[in-house]
């Protein structure tokens, strides 16, 4: 019996590969001899994206760089030949502001560091970014990212701005002399789901900024700024800059998605396509008998494109059962059938408290592996396990 277990993270619980691994414990405890369990963690271009990749064989790296607000912070990066897997929220992410999100820092965070990450990778000779966003704690249309690859701004005075997304209403030249050149030699991808346009009523600063701290008074000066600053991004670089504001995804991490589309030229694709290529999810899935994929919440944002719904329609194509875990599901049986899945197991059916399986998951994973395992080995023999 060979199982690909291919999870997400149970967030705020597990990351991926310990879900993978409890998952895997439980399954060897029920199935006994004889069962092969391949661990594939898995994400959807955002948290978690980096422990995909090196799941996958690529190798860590870790680097400084410039923080949100400013200060130096560690972040890591994934590399694999000349194929580097970058998640944007290690450098710039929500989770690194001390204080949480603010009016202030809504206007102030930068995504610098996510610019300095993609030049650590051309140093190391890699020649194709993935660019994972998501949790990022910038609104400033993604300028940082050309901050972070060599770019100055400049007010009328001649001064350089500082990053972050108010800063931009006094921009009035960018110095590309300093603006690193291997950019144009190098494949990016953008990783991300998100269809909003940068500016207006669904862009990023409306529909984002709230969630960085920005009040309604915010959000008019955080998208005003990034409108004048696509003017003079169209006016040193060509309108090319102008008709990206208003492609799908640019919009997103506050703006790094039209940064990926407008001057990266990045191909953006959604987060668990490109993760599951990079980890070649589908070969590895040759020959299994069954996958079992997850995430901590089973829910309707899942069915729209979230990892387990990635994970299903591979399965489906290579014609292998797949089950799904979770920390708990709020779907139909019904919307259930219709994924893909041919059960769901919960940590919620062994224990009612959410906190006690947000705290307690490892050992619960452990539980509910080894009741598949047990299933799995009563019928081994003819597969009935599949119409439960």
């Amino acid at each position: 019996m060979r199982v690909v277990i291919a999870p997400d993270k149970f967030k705020g619980s597990l990351s991926a590969p310990d879900v993978a691994k409890h998952l895997a414990t439980g399954l060897q405890a029920g199935f006994g001899k004889g069962i092969e369990a391949t661990r594939i963690p898995v994400a959807d271009g955002g948290e978690g994206t980096i422990d995909a990749a090196i799941g996958s064989g690529f190798t860590r790296r870790t680097t400084t760089v410039t923080g949100p607000l400013g200060e130096p912070v560690k972040a890591d990066f994934a590399v694999r030949d000349q194929e580097a897997v970058i998640e944007m929220a290690a450098a710039s992410g929500l989770a690194l502001l001390p204080d949480g999100p603010t009016s202030q820092t809504a206007k102030t965070a930068t995504s610098i560091g996510t610019g300095e990450l993609i030049r650590a990778a051309l140093d190391l000779g890699c020649r194709k970014i993935i660019l994972g966003v998501g949790g990022s704690a910038n609104t400033d249309a993604g300028a940082g990212v050309l901050q972070g690859l060599g770019a100055v701004f400049l007010d009328k005075n001649g001064n350089e701005l500082p990053g972050g997304g108010a800063a931009l209403a006094e921009i009035d030249s960018i110095d590309f002399s300093n603006f690193d050149v291997r950019v144009e030699a190098t494949e990016f991808v953008l990783a991300s789901d998100v269809d909003n346009p940068l500016l207006g009523a669904s862009g990023a600063p409306a529909i984002f900024g709230p969630q960085k701290g920005a009040t309604r008074s915010d959000v008019a000066e955080l998208d005003a700024a990034a409108s004048h600053f696509v003017d003079v991004l169209a006016a040193a670089t060509g309108q090319h800059a102008k008709f990206a504001a208003k492609a799908e995804g640019a919009g997103a991490a506050g703006g790094v998605g039209y940064i990926a589309i407008a001057a990266l030229k990045a191909e953006r694709r959604p987060g668990i396509d490109v993760v599951l290529e990079f980890t070649e999810l589908e070969e590895r899935l040759k020959g299994a008998d069954l996958v079992i994929t997850g995430e901590g919440s089973l829910d309707e944002q899942s069915l729209l494109g979230k990892t387990p719904m990635g994970v299903s329609r591979a399965a489906q194509r290579n014609g292998v059962p797949v089950i799904a875990v979770c920390g708990r599901s709020t779907l139909s049986r019904e919307q259930l059938t219709d994924a893909g899945f041919h059960t769901v197991h919960a940590l919620t059916d062994l224990e009612k408290d959410v906190q006690k399986c947000i705290a307690e998951a490892g050992p619960l994973l452990e539980q509910l592996g080894k009741h598949i395992g047990v299933y799995l080995a009563e019928r081994t023999e003819n597969k009935e396990y599949l119409n439960v």
